[in-house]
């Protein structure tokens, strides 16, 4: 009982999380780097199913984790910190601020290149690595600072689902997407009839799925729309979206996630790769936008609203503890490199550079934004 009790209480942990996403992440440069390389590379490739592993892992298990964004989305909006206008504007007007800067400063860097189809890459923050850093920092952290930092993080990805689906889609076939948005339609209909049962969501998820990857919209973004067709309700915990999101949580922070980083982050690293790294303009718009535009988009955004009278601050939060979540903001990670694969598909040297540059950026917003809120916050707890 006892070890049930502390795996359970691992597992529920941010930190242990992140901790993972990281530890594979630090394995997959080791074994890139070293004499099993080119196996490691050669693994990713093996096909299946005319999808590559790679393919499978970033089409496949991550419409899995998109169906979660957007079950906390649909959440957030029911019963949580969006479901209230008010509530809702700070995070929400900081988050698109939190997105435009970033690409603003990626384009200024990139406009009028091949590379200037990367401005969506700074834009997304990873919920798992800010919230692990966050909680490193333990009770001294207001409730207010973890639901801020939540709220606009969640905003932040369905951005980068509406950046995907727009930008990032080269051709579509119509007949194959018109068949997807008939079985979003029937799962529709079949929530308003009260079915409550949870196969034939399951089914039909998995049909928008392939059809949606037929289509060339990019298949994730049918993790998303399933999320809105499953029944959810504020007053019932038993609630079919409640169930499903309580259900995939621990698959996709300790399973999914880390499957990903593994798969994506094997780069080989060498002097003239980091060179390559600080002189690109590719690389500068992306730690320059992550590290910079983040929190100064996030910020900026925040203390205007306030200012113009359309939201207030909660009154346990001072500026600082904005600067500091805008920071953490700049955690790309996940949907970073997620954005690049799609953004420069078969050109493995930008990839590359591009990864190590989300890489680096990430790694300084980390180690900056807890840095900062080590200092800015107080040393007790706060409780409102």
């Amino acid at each position: 009982m006892w070890l049930f009790n502390q795996l359970r209480r691992l597992f529920a942990s941010d930190q242990s999380s992140s901790l993972l996403l990281l530890l594979f992440t630090i394995l997959a440069l080791v074994i890139a780097n070293s004499g099993l390389g080119g196996e490691y590379h050669a693994f990713w490739h093996v096909h299946w199913l005319d999808l590559s592993l790679e393919e499978w892992v970033n089409d496949g298990l991550m419409a899995i984790f998109f169906l979660l964004i957007g079950l906390e989305l649909k959440r957030e909006l029911y019963v949580g910190e969006l479901s209230n206008l008010n509530d809702a504007l700070l995070p929400t007007v900081a988050a698109i601020g939190g997105m435009l800067t970033p690409a603003l400063i990626f384009w200024t860097f990139n406009h009028g290149t091949e590379y200037q189809s990367g401005i969506g890459i700074p834009m997304a923050t990873d919920i798992a690595f800010a919230i692990g850093v966050l909680s490193v920092l333990g009770s001294r952290v207001p409730v207010a600072l973890k639901v801020f930092l939540v709220a606009f993080a969640v905003i932040d990805d369905l951005g980068a689902a509406i950046v995907i689906a727009v930008f990032y889609t080269s051709s579509i076939s119509l007949a194959y997407l018109l068949a997807a948005l008939a079985v979003i339609a029937c799962l529709l209909l079949l929530n308003r009839w009260q079915v409550r049962f949870m196969v034939p969501y399951i089914l039909g998820g998995v049909m928008v799925w392939w059809l949606t990857l037929q289509s060339g919209v990019h298949p994730t973004v049918a993790g998303v729309a399933l999320a809105f067709t499953i029944p959810f309700s504020s007053e019932d915990q038993d609630s079919l979206s409640h169930k499903l999101e309580h259900a995939l949580y621990l698959p996709v922070a300790f399973l999914i996630l880390p499957i990903f980083a593994f798969a994506n982050t094997g780069l080989a690293i060498d002097m003239r790769s980091l060179q390559d790294m600080f002189s690109h303009s590719n690389s500068i718009g992306i730690i320059a936008g992550l590290l910079i535009g983040k929190p100064v988009g996030i910020a900026l955004a925040a203390w205007l609203a306030v200012k113009a009278g359309l939201c207030k601050l909660p009154s346990s939060l001072r500026w600082g503890h904005i600067i500091g979540a805008g920071i953490l903001g700049g955690i790309g990670f996940t949907m970073s490199i997620f954005i690049t694969n799609l953004a420069y598909v078969g050109e493995e040297e930008i990839i590359h550079i591009s990864k190590m540059a989300i890489l680096a950026g990430s790694l300084f917003s980390g180690v900056i934004g807890w840095w900062w809120l080590k200092i800015v916050l107080p040393p007790k707890t706060l409780t409102t």
